[in-house]
C-alpha cells in the first residue's frame, strides 16, 4: 500500500510503539488500547459504555496502559496531554472510574482489531494504529522540547512510500518533512525538535535500526529511509548507488535552472521541480549501432559525416521528411531538438533509449 505525503495518516504497528519518554509514546499507547468502536467494555467486574477513541476503567489500568507505577505520575501525564490538545479525561473521585478520549483517533481505519463481535479494545500488540500526520505539530507550535519518543514519531509521522513527489521513495520509504524536505539536515531537526546538532546525530544512531540515515554529497543534506514501515515485503535501506543514479538524474534536469539558497533549499526544489515533470515515452532503441529516428527530428551534428573530411567544424542541421529513417552513428554526444514539442535527448548511457527532459 502507498502512503503519500497528502495522506493524513499512516500506519503504525501495534507491536512497534515507540519506546522512552515523551508525550507522544503516551499517547500512542493511550491511543493502542482506546476502543476502535462503539460498544461494551468489561472492566474488573464491570460493564462501562465505551464510544470510538475511548477507554474507561481505573487507575490501576491506566498505570499498566502508560508503563509506569506511580498515580500521580500517571495523572501528571494525562494532565499534560490534555492541555496540548491530545486527550480529553474524566476521574469520577466517587466510584474512582476513570474515562479517556483521544481527541486525534483516526476513525477510517484501524487495522484489524481482534477476533470476536463482542470486543470493543484491540488486542493488545496486534493490527496497526493510524496516526494523524500533523499528530507531533502541536508540539512543535508550542515549542516544547522534544523527548526521544516525541522525535521517534515525529520521523514514523513523515513517512513517504512510493510517492511520485519524491523519487528516493520509489526504493524505500523515505522521511519527508512537506513539500522541500525530502532531503534533510541535522539542523532542521535541530530546530524542530529544539536540540542540538550532536543529539540530533545520537539519537539517529541510537535508533539506526528502524532510521537509517544516507548523506548526500557536499553540503546536500542527507536521506533518513524507515526500514520499519510496513509495505508488504521486507524493507531495505536505499543504496548508496542507487541514490547517486537518481540525484545525477535531478541534478542533470536543473541544471539550466538557477536556483537561490542553500545547496540543501536547492535540492529539495528540484527534487520537487523534477517530480512535477511528466512522464513522457521516448523512442526506445535496441543495443546496437543503429538509431531510428521519428517523424520530423531535427538532429544537430557536430564534425560528422562528410563535414569532418571537408574540415568544416560548424553544426549542420538536417532536417528528415516524414516517415521513419534509419542512422548509423557512434556512441558521441548528440544535442538533439524537436520542431514538435520538448526536446528529446538522445542518452546512450541507460538502455539506449530517448528521454525528455
Amino acid at each position: 500500500m502507498k502512503c503519500l505525503l497528502k495522506y493524513k495518516w499512516v500506519k503504525l504497528p501495534r507491536t512497534h510503539l515507540p519506546a522512552g519518554k515523551g508525550v507522544m509514546g503516551y499517547w500512542a499507547r493511550l491511543a493502542s488500547r482506546a476502543a476502535f468502536r462503539k460498544g461494551q467494555a468489561a472492566y474488573c467486574g464491570y460493564i462501562n459504555e465505551v464510544n470510538t477513541g475511548t477507554w474507561s476503567g481505573g487507575v490501576t489500568g491506566l498505570k499498566s496502559i502508560l508503563g509506569v507505577k506511580s498515580r500521580r505520575l500517571a495523572l501528571e501525564i494525562m494532565d499534560s496531554l490534555q492541555s496540548l490538545g491530545y486527550i480529553e479525561y474524566s476521574l469520577n473521585p466517587q466510584t474512582k472510574k476513570l474515562t479517556y478520549k483521544v481527541l486525534d483517533y483516526v476513525v477510517e481505519c484501524s487495522g484489524e482489531a481482534c477476533n470476536g463481535l463482542d470486543t470493543v479494545y484491540a488486542t493488545d500488540g496486534y493490527g496497526f494504529l493510524c496516526l494523524p500526520r500533523s499528530i507531533t505539530q502541536k508540539l512543535v507550535k508550542a515549542g516544547c522540547i522534544f523527548e526521544e519518543a516525541d522525535a521517534w514519531l515525529d520521523l514514523w509521522c513523515h513517512t513517504v512510500w512510493q510517492d511520485p513527489r519524491n523519487p528516493f521513495s520509489d526504493v524505500a520509504p523515505v522521511i519527508q518533512l512537506g513539500q522541500y524536505g525530502a532531503v534533510l539536515t541535522l539542523e532542521t531537526f535541530g530546530l524542530r525538535w529544539n536540540w542540538e546538532k550532536t543529539k540530533v546525530w545520537r539519537f539517529l544512531q541510537k535508533y539506526n535500526d528502524t532510521f537509517t540515515l544516507q548523506k548526500l554529497p557536499g553540503s546536500y543534506g542527507c536521506l533518513i529511509s524507515n526500514t520499519q514501515y510496513p509495505t508488504g515485503k521486507d524493507n531495505t535501506e536505499i543504496g548508496h548507488t542507487e541514490i547517486l543514479r537518481i540525484l545525477n538524474d535531478i541534478r542533470f534536469c536543473g541544471q539550466n535552472t538557477p536556483v537561490n539558497g542553500t545547496d540543501n533549499e536547492r535540492i529539495n526544489k528540484y527534487i520537487a521541480w523534477y517530480s512535477q515533470k511528466p512522464a513522457i515515452t521516448g523512442v526506445v532503441i535496441e543495443p546496437n549501432d543503429d538509431m531510428s529516428i521519428p517523424d520530423g527530428v531535427i538532429i544537430s551534428s557536430r564534425n560528422t559525416y562528410t563535414d569532418a573530411a571537408k574540415g568544416n567544424l560548424e553544426p549542420n542541421l538536417t532536417s528528415y521528411p516524414p516517415g521513419i529513417i534509419t542512422v548509423f552513428a557512434s556512441r558521441q554526444s548528440i544535442s538533439s531538438r524537436s520542431a514538435y514539442g520538448p526536446r528529446p535527448r538522445l542518452n546512450w548511457t541507460r538502455g539506449w533509449k530517448c528521454l525528455r527532459c
